[in-house]
């Protein structure tokens, strides 16, 4: 990285770390890939092979489409460039049907649609307070988030070894927050709203975009304490945001509603009968617990997005079956106040440490071992580093406690990985690795929503804030 710091011009360096980290992802191309394999190829099977009446009835295999419409019609595009690398692949009966074009193929569509994540990192790069930076260029906040985020950790061992699209959706969440900040509310809310209908999980953080919304782009005027200017209402406004969100919902959910198959494709969605009902109903109550408690008397993009990762962390916490993978939407948006902020960068730090840690399970195979313990040592001690380069004039980022639990990880990994696979325990109590690795991780990720959700409660009163 410190090679970079000659090269001039943002688009110089910024270039030349999003090529290097799609090198990267292509040398992971030959990797383990968990059955989220399989479960995409299916889809882009489904969609190719079957009318549109059949993708939401469609049950060959135990991987039915489950995600919203627009998701469907991504794999229906990617399908169409599939064949021509194999065309044995789009056949809904070929069940777990795999082979080195195959590979190609799917590694490469992550590979390809990231570009937007790309795009999206390099517009929020836009909306970073410049105060802080340094003559040197390793050492400006811009720099730093554009590694932060083009190199997660996260993402890279999730989608790149693992298999999932989450650069490719991060990608659109993080555009939404850009033009949010740029003052460009129309064109965020309409980005989140395709969001929503690529993959629902996203209605975590929806309470706090719609009630930002509303303040900061409904309401045209506030008093000069921050509050709420009642008689600035728009009308117009709230049905521009309206009409934005029914018309994407209607080019999503309309040819299903023409089909009269919308019980059908939310009985997929929210699958009640496995129980996970909760995951959808019980997060949301506390993420909007969280943003009416807060967001309603802070104005600021800053704000909102502080108020985003708490909805996003609440429904990680108090979610009922929450994919360890969902810590993602928390950690990416969290970059964009790690590079300001030197008590967000504490947080931050600590919350994608213990986070990116809870993913080691996922990748259980030997040869993956390495290559999970070395990235997530590069990508976390660039983290720990340049932000404490970042904010060295002020306060350690760590206090004893803080450095004590986060230095516990060498350990645990050593236990898990090097001393219980050797111990008699390994047959008759397979599970404890795992349970000793969610359990210490959970310690820290419920510290971390601790700590951000104090500062939010104790942060300055708006009209004593800086303008932003």
């Amino acid at each position: 990285m410190a090679a970079l710091g000659t090269v001039k011009g943002s688009g110089s360096w910024f270039s030349s770390l999003a090529l290097g980290v799609t090198l990267l992802k292509c040398l992971l191309i030959p990797t383990y890939h968990s059955t989220d394999f399989e479960v995409h190829r299916n889809w882009l099977a489904i969609t190719h092979s079957l009318p549109l009446s059949q993708w939401y009835y469609e049950a060959t295999s135990e991987w039915t489409l489950d995600y919203p419409p627009f998701f469907a019609w991504f794999e229906y595009v990617l399908s169409h460039v599939a064949k021509y690398f194999d065309q044995e692949m789009l056949n809904v009966h070929n069940l777990n049907y795999f082979n080195s074009r195959t590979l190609l193929f799917q590694r490469f569509s992550v590979i390809f649609t990231d570009v937007l994540f790309v795009y999206a990192v390099h517009e929020c790069c836009k909306c970073v307070d410049g105060r802080k930076a340094s003559k040197e260029l390793t050492e400006k906040p811009k720099f730093i988030l554009s590694v932060l985020l083009l190199w997660n950790f996260g993402l890279l061992i999730v989608d790149h070894i693992h298999f999932q699209y989450n650069g490719f959706l991060s990608g659109l969440m993080l555009l939404s927050i850009a033009r949010l900040f740029q003052k460009r509310h129309m064109e965020g809310a309409f980005f989140f709203a395709v969001l929503l209908h690529f993959k629902h999980i996203y209605v975590y953080v929806a309470p706090a975009y719609g009630i930002y919304l509303l303040r900061s782009y409904c309401f045209t005027a506030s008093k000069p304490d921050g509050s709420v200017r009642w008689n600035s209402f728009s009308f117009i406004r709230l049905i521009s945001l309206g009409l934005i969100v029914f018309l994407v919902s209607a080019l999503s959910l309309g040819p299903f509603l023409a089909l009269n198959q919308l019980p059908q494709v939310f009985s997929r969605l929210f699958p009640f009968k496995r129980g996970l009902c909760h995951a959808y109903w019980a997060p949301n109550f506390w993420a909007l617990y969280n943003a009416v408690d807060k967001v309603l008397s802070i104005i600021g993009p800053r704000g909102f997005l502080r108020c985003l990762i708490l909805c996003a962390l609440s429904s990680f916490m108090f979610g009922w079956h929450v994919h360890e993978k969902a810590i993602l939407l928390a950690i990416l948006p969290m970059s964009l106040l790690s590079v300001e902020k030197a008590g967000d960068a504490s947080i931050f730090l600590i919350l994608t440490t213990t986070g990116h840690y809870s993913l080691f399970p996922l990748l259980f195979t030997t040869p993956e071992l390495p290559i999970k313990i070395l990235l997530m040592l590069l990508f976390t001690i660039y983290s720990i580093s340049s932000l404490m380069m970042l904010f060295r004039k002020e306060k350690p980022l760590f206090n004893w406690m803080e450095t004590f639990y986060l230095l516990g990880l060498a350990p645990l990994e050593v236990c898990c990985e090097f001393v219980f696979p050797f111990t008699s325990w390994r047959l008759k109590y397979p599970f404890i690795p795992l349970l000793m690795t969610s359990v210490y991780c959970a310690v820290g990720v419920t510290y971390a929503w601790f700590r951000l959700y104090v500062s939010m409660l104790t942060g300055p009163p708006v009209g004593k804030t800086k303008k932003q």
